[in-house]
């Protein structure tokens, strides 16, 4: 029994010797820390018409009623961001005679406002948002199906523009002009809806409301205009536009909601 008791003493001094150690020795411990890096993304598009071959003037000289032109517009992402694009066309107005293919003159032979030029092949993967009378011109605003990301090309708005079928002397060397105006904003946190089509417009929405009243406005749809398909202008009592006549809807401002905003040039194809 003495031994027992002994042996239990030693242990027990042991445990004690054991702890009064360890109260003299320092913690392991270690440390680490994460720096997070930001870069800032960039919106960058550029506007293009392959097939569009100008004139040496820079213009397509000297065409004649339903004359046909090759005409291509599309939009590449060359920034490093996903982004919504979009794209303005102004057609030209004029009070004019017209005649059917066979020669026959429209609306009595009396003159109408008519828009000078016709979009041929309307992409199927562009939407339009809506149109409205700007001045001398009816300006068509569309939104790209699809988010685009970078590198990628849009798919052309139309292929070609044909000239109206107006009866001679009316606007003989008169200059006309089709501009059109490429847009993009970026595609995070900028528009709400179910689909790409109601969200682009949403993220449209904001941008048009941001820069309203700015140098340079975007020509909006108001509460009376309506969405029509390219073709006869309203019967409105204004005169042939002179020559060189364009529509003002290039655009620049803030961007909605901080989402980065880009405007490409504004393509201007004469044709006289």
């Amino acid at each position: 029994m003495k031994r027992k008791k002994i042996a239990a003493f030693v242990i027990a001094g042991a445990l004690c010797a054991a702890m009064a150690a360890g109260s003299t020795v320092a913690y392991l411990t270690d440390k680490d820390d994460v720096t997070n890096q930001f870069t800032v993304g960039k919106v960058d598009i550029e506007g293009e018409e392959p097939n569009y071959t100008p004139d040496p003037s820079g213009k397509t000289d000297d065409i004649v009623p339903t004359e046909e032109i090759k005409k291509d517009p599309q939009i590449k992402n060359v920034g490093k961001n996903d982004a919504y694009v979009y794209m303005d066309v102004s057609i030209p107005i004029a009070k004019v005679i017209t005649a059917d293919a066979d020669g026959n003159r429209l609306n009595g032979g009396v003159a109408k406002e008519t828009e000078l030029f016709t979009m041929n092949n309307v992409s199927k993967k562009w939407t339009l948002m809506y149109s409205r009378r700007s001045g001398s011109n009816m300006v068509y605003v569309y939104s790209y199906n699809e988010i685009l990301v970078p590198d990628k090309t849009t798919d052309p708005l139309f292929t070609s523009v044909t000239f109206a079928n107006v009866i001679e002397g009316q606007i003989d060397e008169k200059q006309f002009d089709v501009p059109v105006n490429f847009y993009a904003i970026q595609s995070l946190n900028t528009g709400e809806g179910g689909s790409v089509v109601e969200q682009a417009a949403d993220a449209w929405e904001k941008y048009v409301n941001q820069n309203e009243g700015q140098a340079g406005d975007v020509v909006i749809q108001s509460d009376e205009a309506e969405t029509e398909e390219p073709g006869l202008a309203d019967d409105v009592d204004t005169e042939a536009p002179s020559a060189g006549d364009t529509s003002d809807t290039n655009s620049s401002g803030d961007e909605p909601n901080g989402a980065e905003v880009t405007e490409g040039n504004t393509d201007e194809a004469g044709l006289a």
